[in-house]
């Protein structure tokens, strides 16, 4: 007998496409089958017996099932009749499978129900008739070999080779080392340099945020400078991120290229970075690239098949030897996310969709169309995941990590012209803008009314990226995050924003509110987002539900921040806390964060017991500006 859930989930398919009317419109079951079907379809257990009838009733309606989606070939035979299970071929009876190219296995055995039983549940699986003779055929994949293995087939060396590489975890690798990369890597990210390195260039990296997952992809690049040119695919808001990293990581002069806009030029980058947005646009030009690698980061964009982004990576994907996803988000709780960012790097690991769909999404039709939306069988799908990705959380390698992991986001703005036209001529720039009564009023102290000025500039050319980088980590971490800023009009935008998730403390708040806000932060699960202004939030609280703090704006003290990012480095804090800088490209926050960073080695050294003042940071700037 097939499974018995199989053939109820037929049951319920055609039950649900009838109104239970004794009619043959093509559409669920017909006459007397309808009353029979839409009792069957409503038990949750049957006998023996009744399965063996709907599987003969199902007979009528195999053309509808396999409109549906259904590999009929999983519940009857060419005749009509399911072949009953039966004992394995005995080894040297003929039962052979051999890998024929990169990606086919070839079935050979003498004839007889039990085997064909096996062959037909195969993925994929076709008769072959030809010069040859008769055999069948299948896609490669992991579930086939290993089926084939425990049924008493003889594989041949290939794919003995294939199974042993893709059982293959990376808890089975040693570290490797990268000489020559600019930056030290962490030993659990050695291991996943490996990892990539064992799977020949094709790996899904499932990481925590904060693990350092585009440094593990960079030190295997840097393994392999012969595999050019490469492309790296991120969301618009990562792009100058990924081009910093590989600066800062990779040694000798790297020939990076950012592309831009909606009309194709032509390409000269050896690692090219676009955004998925406008990847559509430049389908064409890529494919004529020969590209050897392509990475695709926050993989779980291409989750949705109707997508164009999804469709434009798939198309893209072929014909590229290596290719390499990044992701944080917990894919195995929504198992439908990854089925296209595996199916990209490794077919062999799932091959077929509605096999997939119904083995581990809980795929459901409602009448409608089909559900994919659900889990099942979560175990089973982590174990077959661990072949192609590694996934790592904070606690498992907290004995490898600093107290403090310190990272840079640098942000586009979409103001450049109207930045740039500030910061050269400042005071034609205030009588266009402000009038001429506040240019004049300005040249009084025009260095500081300057530097305040392109200061807000800067949050409010970064903030769409800004928003899109903290939505982003809320959606794909499960995590929560503390965000630090100055202004209160940036505090009331960005809860504008996500207000239902957060909670805000700057100097609005009362000493009340301030405590509810921080006991819902630290107790509601909800409650995933604390912004804070530095001066009111950035002394005093504990914010250790998070491990995470970040910094769209820069106050003026290196102790000043030093007391915001200590917020959740505290007692209680069981984890390392990573701290990002979302700073507006080429601009005064870049000069801001370098001023802040020497002065904070001062005021680590404690040299003479003196602080660093303020008023000489702020005199520093000026100079720069005046210089």
């Amino acid at each position: 007998m097939p499974d018995i859930k199989l053939i109820q989930r037929a049951v319920q398919y055609l039950a649900a496409r009838c109104d239970g009317a004794a009619m043959r419109d093509g559409q669920g079951f017909n006459g007397v089958d309808a009353e029979f079907g839409h009792s069957l379809a409503q038990r949750e257990t049957w006998t023996p017996k009744q399965a063996q009838a709907a599987l003969k009733m199902l007979q009528t309606y195999k053309g509808q099932l396999e409109r549906g989606g259904f590999d009929t070939g999983l519940l009857f035979t060419n005749d009509g009749v399911y072949s009953l299970g039966g004992k394995k071929p005995e080894k040297g009876s003929g039962a052979i499978a051999k890998l024929i190219g990169k990606d086919r296995i070839e079935i050979w055995f003498k004839f007889d129900w039990e085997t064909l039983n096996v062959v037909k549940n195969l993925p994929g699986r076709k008769f072959q008739n030809d010069s040859k003779g008769k055999y069948w055929v299948c896609p490669l994949s992991i579930e086939a070999v290993e089926k084939l293995q425990e049924t008493g087939f003889e594989l041949d060396p290939q794919l003995r080779a294939f199974l042993q590489t893709k059982k293959t975890t990376v808890e089975d690798v040693q570290e490797i080392e990268v000489p020559g990369l600019k930056r030290e890597l962490f030993p659990f990210q050695k291991k996943g340099v490996s990892f990539i390195e064992q799977k020949g260039g094709r790996a899904l990296i499932g990481d925590e945020m904060g693990l350092g997952k585009t440094i593990q992809v960079l030190g295997w690049l840097h393994l392999h400078p012969e595999k050019r040119p490469v492309i790296i695919i991120c969301p618009a808001h990562l792009k100058l991120n990924w081009q910093q990293e590989i600066r800062m990581t990779l040694p000798g002069r790297q020939n990076v290229e950012i592309l831009q806009g909606t009309k194709p030029y032509k390409i000269t980058g050896d690692i090219v970075i676009i955004n998925y947005d406008i990847l559509p646009k430049w389908l064409e030009t890529l494919q004529g690239q020969e590209f050897q690698v392509m990475v695709f980061d926050e993989a779980h964009f291409i989750k949705n098949n109707s997508a164009q982004r999804t469709k434009t990576v798939k198309k893209l994907a072929k014909g590229i030897p290596h290719a390499i996803a990044l992701t944080g988000t917990p894919i195995v709780n929504r198992p439908i996310e990854a089925f296209n960012p595996v199916q990209i790097v490794d077919r062999t690991i799932f091959p077929d969709f509605w096999e997939y769909a119904r083995t581990y999404c809980d795929a459901k039709h409602n009448g409608f169309g089909w559900d994919f939306s659900g889990a099942s069988h979560k175990e089973d799908l982590h174990k077959k995941l661990k072949a192609v990705m590694i996934r790592r959380k904070k606690e498992d390698v907290l004995k490898d990590l600093p107290a403090k992991v310190f990272s840079h986001i640098p942000m586009e703005i979409d103001n450049e012209k109207q930045y740039h036209r500030a910061e050269t001529d400042f005071i034609e720039y205030l009588r266009e803008q402000k009038g001429k009564e506040k240019a004049e009023k300005a040249k009084q102290a025009e260095y500081l009314v300057k530097i305040e000025e392109l200061k807000q500039l800067c949050i409010a050319g970064k903030m769409k990226h800004a928003i899109e980088w903290v939505r982003d980590f809320l959606d794909t971490n499960g995590q929560k995050l503390v965000l630090f800023t100055v202004h209160k009009e940036t505090v009331d935008r960005l809860m504008e924003e996500f207000g239902g998730l957060a909670v805000k403390v700057d100097g609005s708040v009362s000493s009340a509110k301030r405590d509810e806000a921080v006991q819902a932060f630290q107790n509601n699960p909800h409650t995933r987002l604390f912004v804070g202004n530095i001066k009111a939030a950035g002394t005093g609280l504990t914010l250790t539900a998070a491990s995470s703090v970040a910094f769209l704006e820069l106050p003026w003290t290196p102790g000043d921040l030093t007391q915001a990012e200590d917020r959740c480095h505290r007692i209680g804090q069981e984890n390392s806390v990573n701290i990002y800088y979302l700073l507006a490209a080429g601009t005064i926050e870049q000069e801001i964060a370098t001023l802040l960073d020497q002065k904070r080695k001062v005021l680590n050294a404690v040299l003479d017991g003196e602080e660093v003042e303020e008023g000489k940071l702020i005199t520093e700037l000026i100079e720069s500006y005046k210089g």
